[in-house]
């Protein structure tokens, strides 16, 4: 089968790229409102995109009804955000902040998720969460009237210690249980790895 981009609607597009672009990582963002609610949301068009500087790029869209999510009109005013990652003892929380909240109730404090002051910034972070990273807004990009990309630049970083080799710079894989968004409302686990010897290219005589 094959589809010209221009001839699906956004929403069929919309399938077509979650259905095969698999899995996706999940940036589980706290953000703060003008009146000091914290905002928790997880977004799944995310990844991290550079180390110097440390940039990390979040696609936000609007509500179904047109209106401007939490997380967005939060970053917008302040500038700030956390990305967390979410682990297999945090996913079932993570999918759940995913629901429509009004802007007055927030995540954390809804569903009891502890919160831990950031280093540079005022949203704090979820202080459970195996690695975060407080961001301050780089560059916004408006892609149509429809949605914003945000790309955030990483000051602080955050991890549970015991993830993490702090002479070899390396995390410990055995311990750290990501995981991943499938399509709709469906995740996966990540501890089914592959693993290849290093990759050498010809030997040239």
């Amino acid at each position: 089968m094959q589809y010209a981009a221009a001839d699906l609607s956004p929403r069929d597009r919309y399938k077509l790229l979650t259905s095969f672009v698999l899995p996706r990582p999940i940036a589980w963002v706290t953000s703060v409102d003008p009146s000091g609610i914290v905002n928790a949301a997880p977004f799944s068009f995310f990844n991290v995109y550079c180390d110097t500087p440390p940039l990390c790029i979040i696609s936000l869209g609007k509500r179904p009804d047109g209106r401007i999510k939490d997380t967005l009109s939060n970053i917008q005013r302040t500038g700030e955000f956390v990305v967390n990652m979410a682990d297999e003892p945090l996913a079932r929380s993570m999918h759940e902040t995913s629901g429509d909240f009004p802007p007055e109730i927030g995540e954390p404090n809804y569903f009891g998720l502890k919160l831990a002051s950031s280093t540079g910034i005022a949203p704090p972070r979820l202080a459970d969460a195996p690695w975060a990273m407080e961001c301050k807004t780089w560059k916004a990009i408006d892609v149509g009237d429809t949605r914003r990309l945000i790309l955030g630049e990483g000051i602080h970083f955050h991890v549970r210690d015991e993830l993490w080799d702090h002479e070899t710079m390396r995390v410990h894989m055995e311990r750290y249980h990501p995981v991943g968004r499938m399509f709709v409302d469906s995740y996966c686990r990540t501890d089914d790895r592959i693993v290849f010897p290093p990759a050498e290219g010809p030997t040239i005589t």
